[in-house]
């Protein structure tokens, strides 16, 4: 017998114990005080597929205060389980059309004591997002794998989060990951015997077992950048280097900083953003700030450099951190189009497990199983990290060459050409001086 009839059945038999239901709207304010903290807790939604095993996935992670099972993403407001299964069958017989609901669950956080980075991550490892409308033997559109973002900071990181694990899914042989990631509506919490359904029956159902492969360990460590309300604290923050991110109430460009920026942050810098207009005790600025945001480079607590403003101009903003940790020689190769003399480059040789990041974001741009000997002097890899550079024609010095940049940064890193190795034949030929290497954990 088919788990979906199993589960139905189960709830057809406990409907008589009571029905609660509640709606959600997206515009709701989720931010509120954990009554057993005194913090704040966030909240996301996912679909994982059924929601009993998602529920106790999700709650089993430090820092989740709360999990709730419900219903969301389709076109049917306030629909409970009993009409969302008969629309599914309705839509499988072709007698209906509009989209039917996910079973999701609702995760509520302590953004203090767990990143949304993290909860994605746990997200991601404990069910298989690449099947589709299904998920183990529950088949439906009402199991999709799914997250239901309630704004722009949310979104990003599903975005970047997804992308760095299909880039580790890719490496393990496996497919697409068909997360569908959409703004939030219609949430409708799940009827009260589907709440905490496996602490009250433990040997009911959970049905999840994701793919066994792991969250990449340097993308967790990227966590998104802690947020100060108001005032910081010297004695948390890094006094050698640090950038903080002065922001403003109700600020556009600030959101839109955070969503381009600091949602995706994995650079080496520690970076804290605060509402605040100061910087901690003891530390000073070199003038007044002006604008919001104001970005803003620490050393031995005294500033050092500032970016004012942001209206999307990631590039810019790149460069300019670029040319505070980069070498000399690292910025005339980054910003220049220059190149290192053959075999000069730290890593030529380096044949570890890992991955070879951007220096200045961080962001993984070949992995070291890709790479090879060319004999060249440059370190050479055969493929890059999918998404992770771009590709440019390039006529300087009288020859015809494509020139390779980092996506995340357009930093300059080299050239690629038709010469390389199976299975791709092509030679990515990139300076290894602006080429960060980040081994493996053992």
């Amino acid at each position: 017998m088919k788990h979906t009839r199993t589960k139905a059945a189960i709830a057809a038999m406990l409907l008589g114990l009571g029905v609660i239901v509640t709606a959600y709207s997206a515009r709701e304010r989720t931010v509120a005080p954990n009554q057993a903290t005194g913090q704040e807790t966030d909240s996301i939604v996912l679909g994982m597929g059924c929601f009993w095993g998602a529920e106790k996935r999700m709650g089993e992670l430090a820092g989740v205060v709360d999990v709730e099972s419900g219903y969301a993403g389709g076109d049917l407001p306030g629909a409970g389980y009993q009409q969302i299964l008969e629309h599914e069958r309705a839509l499988r017989a072709g007698k209906a059309t509009a989209r039917n609901h996910a079973e999701v669950v609702k995760v509520s956080f302590d953004p203090a004591a767990v990143t949304l980075e993290a909860v994605l991550a746990r997200f991601w490892e404990n069910h298989d997002p690449t099947q589709g409308d299904r998920q183990g033997n529950d088949v439906g559109s009402n199991y999709r794998s799914a997250v239901y973002y309630r704004d722009e900071i949310q979104q990003a990181a599903a975005l970047a989060t997804r992308d760095a694990y299909q880039r580790a899914l890719g490496a393990a042989g496996y497919g697409r990951i068909t997360t569908e990631i959409l703004p939030l509506r219609h949430y409708t919490a799940a009827e009260a015997y589907h709440q905490d359904y496996l602490r009250k029956n433990p040997d009911g159902y959970c049905g999840l077992g994701g793919t066994g492969v792991k969250y990449p360990a340097a993308a967790q460590a990227a966590a998104t950048p802690v947020r100060a309300p108001a005032g910081l604290d010297g004695a948390r923050l890094d006094p050698a280097r640090q950038l903080i991110v002065f922001e403003a109430e109700d600020c556009e460009f600030c959101k839109q900083f955070d969503a381009d920026v600091l949602s995706r942050w994995q650079a080496d810098v520690p970076v804290v953003a605060t509402l605040g207009a100061h910087p901690p005790a003891g530390w000073t600025l070199e003038q007044p700030l002006f604008a919001a945001p104001t970005i803003v480079l620490f050393r031995e607590g005294r500033e050092v450099a500032r970016y004012t403003g942001y209206n999307g101009e990631k590039a810019n903003f790149w460069k300019w951190l670029g040319f505070q940790l980069l070498s000399p020689e690292q910025q005339r190769i980054a910003f220049e189009q220059g190149t290192e003399p053959p075999f000069t480059a730290t890593n030529l040789d380096e044949k570890r497990p890992g991955t070879f990041v951007d220096p200045i974001t961080g962001a993984p741009l070949f992995l070291s199983r890709a790479k090879f000997e060319s004999g060249t002097g440059w370190p050479s890899f055969f493929d890059p990290i999918e998404g992770a550079v771009t590709e440019h024609p390039d006529r300087s010095h009288g020859m015809r060459r494509i020139e390779v940049r980092s996506a995340s940064s357009g930093i300059h890193l080299g050239h690629v050409f038709d010469d390389g190795p199976p299975p791709t034949y092509k030679r990515y030929c990139i300076n290894g001086n602006v080429l960060k290497f980040v081994p493996d954990p053992k």
